[in-house]
Order: C-alpha cells, then structure tokens, then sequence
C-alpha cells in the first residue's frame, strides 16, 4: 500500500520514477526502459510490480536511512586508533592492519585503517606529499675528471640495419660527447672495448659515472665482500678508476638525455 506523505528522491531516482510510470501506463515497453535505465528487464518488471503496490517510494532504494553494511562496530574505530597511537605510529597502513589483527584481534581493512590514519594525521597520502627535491650535484671543474657513461638500445639507423646498442662517454665539467661507441647489446664485454678505445684516445679519467645497472654494480644485498665487485668494477679498479653510481636518474641526466635524443 503506497505511504503518504513529503517524499525525497534524487535526480536519477526521480528520472526512474517517470519511466516506470510510463511503463506501468502502457506507454513504453519494458525492454526499452531497461535500455534507458540500464538494467534488466527483470528488475523493470519487478520496479513496476513494487511501483504498483508502494507508489512512488518503490523507486527508493530501502535501504536509505538504515546503517551501512560495513559500518564498524561502535568503539571499534577508536579502539583501533587509539591502539596504533599508542604502538604503530611510525608504521604504515598495511603494516598497521597486519598487526591490529596479529596481536590485538581487531579485524579491519586496510582500506579502513588508512582511512583512520589519515583523518587522524598519522598518514599521509603519497598524491599528497611534497614531491622529492634533488639536490644538484656540481660539476667537476676539469675537462675528463669525471666522464658519465650510458647506453641506449635503438634502431639508430633506421630500416637500414637491426637495432643496436649506442654506448656513450661524456664530459662532466663541459658536457661534451667524448666517445660513441656501437655495439651488438649494452653488456659487460661492450663496455671493455668502448673503455679501452676511449681510454687509448683521452687518457685515464678520475672517475666513470653511471647507473646502478648490474654491468657497474652488485644489486643483491646479501653478497660477501668479495663477491659484491662486478667485472667492470674488478677492472676500473685495476686501473685505479673510480666507479660512481648515480642515486637517482636525476643525478645522471645528461647522459640520459643525450642517448634518448640520438
């Protein structure tokens, strides 16, 4: 029986209610109104049974005013909070949710407990943090103190040959291309012979320059002393050559810059 009464209902709601008035009016049929409304026929047939009986509340959905089905307990959310003030205030989301639920019985998402902890101001949402500031690194002030070296895997001549691999070594101090070096593949082997070529041209360098790829450095980090040097390293060494690892692609964006532009 329909209930009397002030009625409130929403735009969409409202747009639903004048289809199924129309529908149960004879004026529209039930596949087309499922089309516009984006929904089965069934569940049309089904609104103007309701629509029928109720009047125009069956377009409301019941559960409207009634207690969401994933609303926390009452306390809970404090008790959690509280909790991770407590002990867990230097952790993160995750790590929080995993110990709430390990050593304190308290089951939440860790959607929710992100949530808590950013309302609470224990976290802060990485789309809102302050983006990273690098410091620049300066120059050297002498021409082949320091050369940066890196490589590109491209097809540098087109269709006319396959893609191969461009090694470059630049100046430091005046960022000028001091080497290029074609090869086959950006490997331990490449680098010997583009080494050893620009080191019979310009001489020994202070220091080589470069990113932390496995060729220059050791990534695992359970590695002994003595096997946490690579091939590369074991050379530059030898020839008492310094191995510098950029940290960040910053550091090093002028090679970068020179092997992505050709």
């Amino acid at each position: 029986m329909a209930r009397s009464g002030m009625i409130t209902m929403s735009m969409r709601e409202f747009d639903r209610l004048k289809t199924i008035e129309a529908v149960a009016a004879g004026n529209l049929r039930a596949a087309t109104a499922a089309t516009q409304l984006q929904m089965s026929k069934r569940q049309v047939n089904r609104l103007v049974s309701r629509y029928r009986a109720e009047g125009n509340t069956a377009v409301i959905s019941h559960q409207r005013g009634q207690p969401g089905h994933r609303q926390l307990s009452p306390g809970l959310a404090s008790m959690a909070l509280s909790i991770i003030r407590e002990r867990y205030a230097d952790f993160g989301p995750t790590l929080a949710c995993e110990k709430l639920r390990e050593r304190h019985g308290l089951v939440l998402s860790k959607e929710t407990v992100r949530k808590l902890m950013s309302e609470a101001g224990l976290w802060i949402p990485r789309k809102l943090r302050s983006p990273s500031v690098y410091q620049p690194r300066n120059r050297r002030h002498c021409v082949g103190e320091l050369i940066q070296i890196d490589g590109s895997d491209h097809r540098w001549f087109e269709d006319r040959a396959p893609a191969c691999t461009l090694l470059v070594f630049i100046d430091d101090a005046t960022s000028r291309l001091m080497h290029l070096h074609f090869t086959y593949s950006e490997s331990t082997f490449s680098y010997f012979e583009a080494t050893r070529a620009y080191l019979e041209r310009h001489g020994k360098p202070q220091a080589f320059y470069s990113d932390k790829a496995s060729i220059f450095r050791v990534n695992r980090k359970q590695v002994d002393k003595e096997h946490g040097v690579t091939h590369f390293g074991r050379v530059l060494y030898q020839l008492n050559i310094e191995s510098l690892c950029a940290n960040s692609s910053q550091a090093k964006a002028y090679a970068s810059y020179c092997t992505l532009c050709g």
